[in-house]
Parts: structure tokens; C-alpha cells; sequence
């Protein structure tokens, strides 16, 4: 960070010594200091304050932003700012950061221009671990854009930082300045048709950012605000000639509809892949808590339409600046990211009618998994390439050709030639807990059944309208031989019955696991249908 300039000396909380200006926002300022009680050097953030409020509102929005900021600073993350204190001083709020000696992208961008492909991917292999951390923690951080984004000097190391604007889940925004929240050229789609917005908001901000650390600057930059919000909302998705090497993940990202947009991990493994191999393998329509394809649907194409409801959204929000006296900033504001109605880009929702994106004023939808064939009863037909197999134990599925069934107990294995990829049925009496009580304790046991047990997690969702709950993980296998492998198990009740079904398949070879546990899945039916 380069300083401003000196300014008069003062010590906040009897503690923080600010030294000098060496950075300055919309939020607030950002201040070098000194930590007088145990001797190190921080950045102190002070948040400005709206003044049109009245003293009440303001109390209120100082208690958020403290109560918020405190949520923020539990993250852990090397990719993330670290928080050491949030404190009150003079009816003021500050945060306490770690100092990055460096300086952010923007700068760098501004100093030496676009970074190269492997750059680009490594940073944004960084910032994926760090919107990981923090979703998982429900925070989102909604402003991500080269300015936020720090490299520190010598180590080269990517911080995420600024989350000033972040929002926890369910909660009121941090701050209300009654200006826009967030920068729009890097805003989502969804965010700037003021409709509910969640974690895909922010890949979306990264697949922008990604744009401008290859170019220098965002594929939807424009001259007036009109015509950024028209650009993001409905124009031509355009990526430039720089970003060729990781396409796959630009528009995977850029992906108007958050159902369909490129989901964290399947991001994080093509950028990967491009870092190891110098080449980006082609992007896949994932198994992800908010898919709504079939597993046969293609991938998103790369030219993406654009529905009437986007075009008449965007014309709207075009319109409401020109007229009405109202501004762009207090219509962007005021729709921003709480009390929405729905995403007018999305295609038709699922077989329950859930929205796809975590709602920032209303309790979380549960994601839809599945296709709607099994809530009729009959059987759907097989994907080229498989075969239904009608099994003794109550129920059918389809499997690729070459699968062999093995009964194991309670469980039903139906194994490729050398055991390569498993895929599991098991049924049994419901749970008093339900599918995720179920999904919860296997996860708990995880150490102890699956060797090298890791990246467990559990998602509650549905499935063909029905309660259930998604247990991903990774562990080592049985063997050394083996090798580390991946495993997807949906659980859910049905016709009186509780059924589980997965597919463990070596971690290198996870985009065929995810075909074959999508079909699965969606092709699944027991006896009598249920």
C-alpha cells in the first residue's frame, strides 16, 4: 500500500496509533497504524458513518456494523484479510487488519499492466479459497474487484480484503450509506436487477475480475452508469481475445442465470488444471446443490440468451434514471440485495419451484436436485451408453453397460471393470432425524470409516420435491494402490423408505464420477415408484 500523505497523529481505543492515510473509499478511510499494546504494525479501517440519519438509525447501523464486522473477523483463511479487533471510538467504528505490505491488484494492473494467463489463474485459484472460507461461514462479500484484491510484496501472496460491504447471511447489510453497494462493473446480473443474490453473485465478480487481471480492466466498462448496468444485465457477454486460455471459466462464470453459472469447485479445477498443465480442460455441467439440468443436458452454451423478463428489467432500470428524478445509485440502492422479488434472468425453476440463490431477507430455499420422472413413478429411459438394471432389491436405476452388480449386506454396489467408480444403493427405515440427521452423523464418522477422511460436507436440498441431503467428501481409499478418491451420496425418504445413493470414483477422474452419480440419481426408482 502506498501512502497518501501524513496526517495530525491521534491513538483510537487508547491503543491503535494512526500514522498516515494509505487508502481511501467510499467506506471509510484506511489508516497505518501502529498496535501501542503489542507492538506491531495494522491497518486500521475507519467506517464512515451515513450523517442523514437520525441518531437512532445511526445507532442501529453502527450496532450492525460492528456486529457484522466481528461475524467477518472469524474467517481464517491465508487468502483472507486477517481481523484483529473491531472497535468503537468517538460513536466511530474501526477495523483492525493486518497490514499487507504490497499493494492491491489494481495498483499492479495500473503499474505494469495485465498479468499473464498462469498469473490470472493463480490469483484466482486464491480467491477461491478465500469466497470458500467465507461462504461457508455465510458471509458474502459482494464488492470483489482488483481494488479489493492485495498482493503482498515478496511472498506474492493474494488477500481478499475489503469486506466493509459484506453481508452475513440473513442479516441486514453492514453499511447503508443510501449510495449503490458494490462496484458495477463488477456486480452480478442478479444483484443489479435488485433481485435475491447469494454466494454465485460473488463468482460472478470473480469471472469480471479474472476479465480485468488479463486485459486492465472489466469486459463491462462503459462510459456512463446506464450503460454498465445494460451491459451486465442484457448486453453481449463478450470475453476478450486475453482471456482465450481460461474461456472455460470466464464463461462458465459469466453465466447470466446463478443456476447455471460455474459452480466454486468445478471453477477451482479448471484453474488448477490450467496452472498444472498450461491448458484448461472444457468446463461441465456439474453435480452442484443448485443444479436444475438433467444429467444429460449439455453445458451452458457460450453465447447466452437473454430472456424478455432481462431485457424488460434492464430496460426499467435504464428508464428510472432518465426519468422520475431518480438516480441510478438510489435505484440500484434500494433493490440492491434485500427484499428482491424474483431474479428476473433465471430460467423455470425446479420440480419445486425453489429459487436457486440464498436469499439475503428470507430463510435459505432448499436447492432442487433432481428431474421430475420419478415423481410419476415410471420408469425413465437410459442415457445412451447405459442400461436399467432392475434390481432384486426393490428398485431400478441406470447404469453405464459395462457395470457389474455386487451385493454387499444391505448395500448394492454396481462396479466398472478394475472398481474404478462405485456406484452404492442402500435403502432402509426412515430416520426420526430425517436425511440430513443421517447425512450429519455420517459425516461425523467420517475418520473413522474412510481412511483420510476430508472436505466433508453436507448440504440439505430436495429431491423430486422430497426432503434430503447431499454428503460430499474426499478420503484415500482402501489401498495405496487405490489412491485418493471422491465420493457423492444423496439421501432421501420415499414410499416409506430411506434411500441413499453415491458414487466414489478417483479424485482425477471427478467429472465422470459426477455423470455417472447425476444419472443415478435422476433415474433412480423403487418399487411401485413411492
Amino acid at each position: 500500500m502506498g501512502t497518501e500523505g501524513e496526517d495530525n497523529v491521534r491513538v483510537i481505543a487508547g491503543r491503535y496509533r494512526l500514522e498516515a492515510r494509505i487508502g481511501r473509499g467510499g467506506m471509510g478511510v484506511v489508516w497505518r497504524a501502529s498496535d501501542q499494546l503489542l507492538g506491531r504494525r495494522v491497518a486500521v479501517k475507519e467506517l464512515v458513518l451515513d450523517e442523514t440519519l437520525s441518531v437512532d438509525e445511526a445507532r442501529r447501523q453502527k450496532d450492525r456494523t460492528l456486529r457484522e464486522a466481528r461475524a467477518v473477523a472469524q474467517l481464517s483463511h491465508p487468502n483472507v484479510i486477517v481481523v484483529h479487533d473491531v472497535v468503537e471510538h468517538g460513536e466511530r467504528p474501526y477495523i483492525v487488519m493486518e497490514l499487507i505490505e504490497g499493494g492491491s491488484l489494481a495498483d499492479r494492473l495500473s503499474r505494469t499492466g495485465p498479468v499473464d494467463a498462469r498469473e490470472a489463474a493463480r490469483i484466482g485459484i486464491a480467491l477461491l479459497g478465500a469466497l470458500r472460507v467465507a461462504h461457508a461461514a455465510g458471509v458474502l462479500h459482494r464488492d470483489l474487484k482488483p481494488a479489493n484484491v492485495l498482493v503482498e510484496a515478496g511472498s506474492e501472496r493474494v488477500v481478499l480484503t475489503d469486506f466493509g460491504i459484506a453481508q452475513v447471511s440473513g442479516a441486514t447489510t453492514l453499511t447503508e450509506t443510501g449510495s449503490f453497494v458494490g462496484s458495477p462493473e463488477y456486480t452480478a446480473p442478479e444483484r443489479m436487477a435488485g433481485e435475491r443474490t447469494g454466494p454465485e453473485s460473488d463468482l460472478w465478480s470473480l469471472g469480471a475480475m479474472l476479465c480485468a487481471a488479463l486485459t486492465g480492466e472489466s469486459p463491462f466498462r462503459r462510459d456512463s452508469l446506464g450503460g454498465i448496468m445494460h451491459a451486465v444485465v442484457v448486453g453481449e457477454i463478450n470475453p476478450p481475445a486475453e482471456a482465450e486460455p481460461l474461456l472455460p471459466v470466464v464463461r462458465g462464470l459469466l453465466e447470466r442465470d446463478p443456476a447455471l453459472r460455474l459452480g466454486l469447485d468445478e471453477a477451482d479445477r479448471l484453474l488448477r488444471a490450467y496452472v498444472a498443465t498450461g491448458t484448461t480442460p472444457r468446463a461441465v455441467a456439474g453435480y452442484t446443490p443448485t443444479a436444475r439440468n438433467t444429467p444429460t443436458s449439455p453445458a451452458p452454451a457460450p453465447t447466452q440468451k437473454r430472456s424478455p423478463r432481462a431485457v424488460l428489467a434492464a430496460a426499467a432500470l435504464v428508464a428510472a434514471m432518465a426519468g422520475a428524478g431518480v438516480s441510478a445509485a438510489a435505484l440500484l440502492v434500494n433493490g440492491g440485495d434485500s427484499g428482491g422479488t424474483r431474479r428476473p434472468t433465471a430460467s423455470a425453476p425446479g420440480p419445486t419451484g425453489d429459487t436457486a440463490s440464498p436469499s439475503d431477507s428470507a430463510p435459505e430455499p432448499r436447492p432442487t436436485v433432481t428431474v421430475t420422472e420419478q415423481q410419476t413413478g415410471t420408469r425413465p429411459a437410459s442415457p445412451a451408453g447405459y442400461r436399467t438394471a432392475v434390481d432384486p432389491e426393490g428398485f431400478s436405476l441406470a447404469v453405464p453397460d459395462d457395470f457389474s452388480r455386487k451385493p454387499d449386506g444391505p448395500r448394492t454396489f454396481y462396479v466398472s471393470p478394475g472398481d474404478t467408480f462405485r456406484i452404492g444403493i442402500k435403502a432402509a427405515d426412515p430416520d426420526p432425524g430425517g436425511p440430513g440427521a443421517v447425512q450429519r452423523r455420517s459425516d461425523a464418522k467420517g475418520p473413522a470409516n474412510n481412511p483420510g477422511y476430508r472436505d466433508g460436507s453436507v448440504t440439505d436440498t430436495t429431491h423430486g420435491g422430497r426432503p434430503a441431503a447431499l454428503w460430499r467428501f474426499t478420503w484415500n481409499g482402501f489401498s495405496t494402490a487405490e489412491g485418493a478418491r471422491h465420493t457423492y451420496d444423496l439421501c432421501w425418504e420415499q414410499g416409506g423408505r430411506m434411500y441413499d445413493v453415491w458414487v466414489s470414483a478417483p479424485v482425477g477422474r471427478i467429472t465422470e464420477a459426477k455423470r455417472y452419480f447425476d444419472t443415478a440419481v435422476a433415474t433412480f426408482v423403487p418399487s411401485g415408484g413411492g
